[in-house]
C-alpha cells in the first residue's frame, strides 16, 4: 500500500536538505510537487512531504506559492504543453503531436497533467479548470484557426488524440503505443489529425484531401 507520508521522496531515496537560489527554490518545489500530487493526489500529499521531497523548510512552499492550492494549480496545468498549436502551421501538427507523443517525458520524469488532475478528483474544481484548459486552447483559440463547419468540434477531437495517446504512450505504457516506432505513429497519427485540419474531409473529399482514405505518395 502506498502512503502519501514517509521519510522519503516520491523516488524512494531519503532527501538532504539543499542550499537554492530562489528560482531553483521554486523549481523544486514544482518539481516534487507535480510527483506528489500526481501518485497521491491532492488530499494524498502535505506541504510537509513536498518540502521534504524538494530538501526545503515547509514555510517555502508559502513563501513563493502562498498555498497548497496555489502550488497545485501550478504544477496541474497542461496549457504550456499545447502552446505550439497557437502558431504552429496546420500541416505541420500531426508532426509535432508525434514528436510530442514520441519524445516527451515520461510518468516518471513529469507525471501527466491529465492523471494530476484524475488523482484528485474528489477536487471538483480540479475538472472545471482542464475544461476551461481545453475551452481556452482548443474550443475557442485552436478551432479560430480551422476553416470549414464545425472548427470547435474538430480542435476538441484534436485535444482528444493528444492528450489520450500522450496519456496511454507515456504514463500508461500501454503495450502496442509505447512499442510502435515513430514512422508507423505518425502514419496512422496523420491518417486520423489531418482530416480534423481540412475542412473538406467531413464531407467525403478527395484521397489526397484526406490522409488515410487509400491514396499515399511513397
Amino acid at each position: 500500500m502506498n502512503r502519501a507520508s514517509d521519510s522519503r521522496g516520491c523516488d524512494d531515496h531519503p532527501r538532504r536538505a539543499r542550499r537554492y537560489d530562489a528560482a531553483g527554490t521554486r523549481s523544486a518545489l514544482l518539481g516534487a510537487a507535480a510527483l506528489r500530487f500526481a501518485r497521491y493526489g491532492y488530499d494524498g500529499c502535505s506541504v510537509r512531504d513536498i518540502a521534504k521531497d524538494a530538501g526545503v523548510d515547509a514555510a517555502l512552499v508559502y513563501r513563493y506559492f502562498g498555498s497548497k492550492e496555489a502550488l497545485f494549480d501550478a504544477v496541474s496545468t497542461s496549457t504550456g504543453l499545447f502552446e505550439p498549436l497557437r502558431h504552429l502551421p496546420l500541416d505541420e501538427v500531426s508532426a509535432w503531436i508525434c514528436d510530442v507523443v514520441s519524445t516527451g517525458p515520461t510518468e516518471e520524469e513529469a507525471p501527466h497533467p491529465l492523471l494530476t488532475k484524475l488523482r484528485s478528483s474528489s477536487r471538483e474544481e480540479t475538472v472545471g479548470r482542464l475544461r476551461e484548459e481545453v475551452t481556452e486552447v482548443f474550443s475557442e483559440g485552436f478551432a479560430r484557426r480551422l476553416e470549414g463547419e464545425d472548427a470547435a468540434l474538430r480542435a476538441e477531437l484534436m485535444a482528444a488524440w493528444l492528450m489520450g495517446i500522450t496519456l496511454l504512450r507515456l504514463a500508461i505504457r500501454s503495450p502496442a503505443l509505447a512499442a510502435t516506432p515513430d514512422d508507423t505513429l505518425l502514419r496512422f497519427l496523420r491518417a486520423g489529425i489531418d482530416p480534423l485540419l481540412d475542412a473538406g474531409c467531413p464531407e467525403g473529399g478527395s484521397d489526397t484531401a484526406c490522409p488515410g482514405g487509400g491514396s499515399e505518395d511513397g
